[in-house]
């Protein structure tokens, strides 16, 4: 499932505006016009700043396991747009999307949608057309206008806030916090693993406004014996009688754990939780391809690890150079020109033996950095510093310094994802297709 730049994309969307405007209306007033598809099966919804992904790919597989059809939506993809939307574990068809896309083109055009407003009601849709019993929705950007947050959902997951996308949710880390918060409902159980107790105070005081439970996931307290390797991440995790359930994730990192514990709290706030058994199997079996993923391609160890922000980049320096990888390790580097890669670059060459910067060619034009003026951010902090434009030559390089050791691709999704397509690889297991 690896299709060319965009290519689905362009077909699904071929005109869509492409700018953030924000608000519910369009989405409240779409859903109306197609029958209102989201109300025809239960959801959970998860926003933050990093890791929630990681936490509705759980929800899925822990619920999915307790016998019941699944829809995912995340954003953005690795590959393919069909990525965004799974059902049953398992990217959408093709023929589904590009038939269900047709019929919502007129009403997407009519009423002006962005893209991502409409990829949302697509998504709503196809749930609703593939008969799931419940959808994992994650957050696009933000949460109080996002377009995910017309779902009326049986818990909220706030995985945690640091300072991003501040042209658009604000300067600092309350101001992103209220954003946030937003997508808190009455009486809907809120779940957090934040730390910091100047955004903990905002979402506490949203719930109380909401007569919502508050639940935090505190990784001090809550998580626990965790150890990790490339394979994955063993773990203890409270449970709500105070006792410790002991878990596996095969998505590697201390901060995985914390991740895969908020999503169990989360999910035993339902009306029906799942069981003891159906957590353990789901946590063991989540399938989140680009976080942490070990690839042997060619006799080569690639490390395929997604990271958007700063707090990201630090959490995979850490878990690279803590779960030991075959050393020399070889960084390929592609970040976006709106991210703080001043402070990202320095993180990963710190860990890494050389480091191979890059351009994404998927980004956005707009969006795209100039590798070469990075290069300084690196110097210094690692032994090797190159700069390789193009990511097909990138990752041959990578590969002539690594020899027999270990190759990270890490950066932006573009990256990761084009550094799947230059390699011919699958970031999904093979019966995806």
């Amino acid at each position: 499932m690896v299709d060319a730049p965009d290519a689905l994309l362009e077909e699904l969307f071929p005109d869509r505006p492409s700018a953030v405007d924000w608000g519910l209306d369009r989405m409240r007033t779409a859903l109306a016009e197609v029958g209102s598809p989201d109300r025809r099966y239960s959801s959970l919804h998860v926003g933050g700043t990093n890791g929630k992904g990681s936490v509705a790919a759980t929800w899925e597989s822990v619920l999915g396991l307790q016998g019941r059809r699944t829809g995912l939506y995340t954003s953005p993809h690795l590959c393919s747009f069909r990525e965004r939307i799974r059902v049953g574990g398992r990217p959408v068809g093709r023929h589904r999307l590009l038939e269900t896309a047709e019929r919502l083109r007129p009403l997407a055009r009519e009423l002006g949608m962005p893209m991502f407003e409409a990829a949302t009601l697509l998504a709503l849709v196809v749930f609703a057309q593939e008969g799931i019993d419940v959808a994992c929705i994650e957050v696009g950007l933000g949460g109080r206008l996002d377009a995910t947050n017309v779902i009326e959902p049986e818990v909220v997951a706030i995985t945690n806030v640091s300072v991003d996308h501040q042209d658009f949710l604000g300067a600092t880390v309350e101001e992103i916090a209220r954003e946030k918060a937003g997508i808190v409902k009455p009486g809907v159980p809120v779940v957090t693993a934040e730390t910091d107790d100047r955004v903990l105070a905002v979402l506490a005081d949203a719930a109380v406004d909401a007569g919502a439970p508050f639940v935090r996931v505190d990784p001090e307290r809550d998580v626990r014996d965790v150890r990790f390797g490339e394979c994955g991440t063993t773990f203890r995790c409270a449970v709500p009688d105070g006792s410790f359930r002991e878990l596996r994730t095969p998505l590697p990192g201390a901060h995985q754990a914390v991740n895969a514990t908020l999503a169990v709290a989360a999910l035993e706030m339902l009306p029906s939780p799942p069981s003891a058994k159906s957590i353990q199997a789901g946590v063991a079996a989540v399938d989140w391809p680009g976080r942490g993923q070990l690839v042997w391609l060619e006799g080569r160890r690639y490390i395929f690890d997604t990271a958007h922000n700063s707090a990201a980049t630090d959490a995979v320096a850490r878990t690279v150079d803590q779960g030991s990888p075959r050393r020399p390790l070889v960084a390929v580097v592609g970040i976006l020109v709106d991210k703080d890669w001043p402070r990202m670059v320095p993180a990963i060459a710190a860990v890494a033996d050389a480091v191979v910067l890059t351009s994404p060619p998927s980004a956005p034009s707009e969006r795209r950095w100039r590798p070469r003026e990075a290069r300084a951010a690196a110097e210094g902090h690692s032994a090797r510093v190159e700069v390789v434009e193009e990511i097909g030559g990138a990752l041959k390089r990578a590969a002539f310094l690594a020899g027999e050791g270990t190759i990270l691709v890490t950066g932006s999704c573009h990256t990761v994802g084009d550094a799947f397509r230059a390699l011919d690889a699958k970031p999904f297991a093979d019966r995806h297709g």
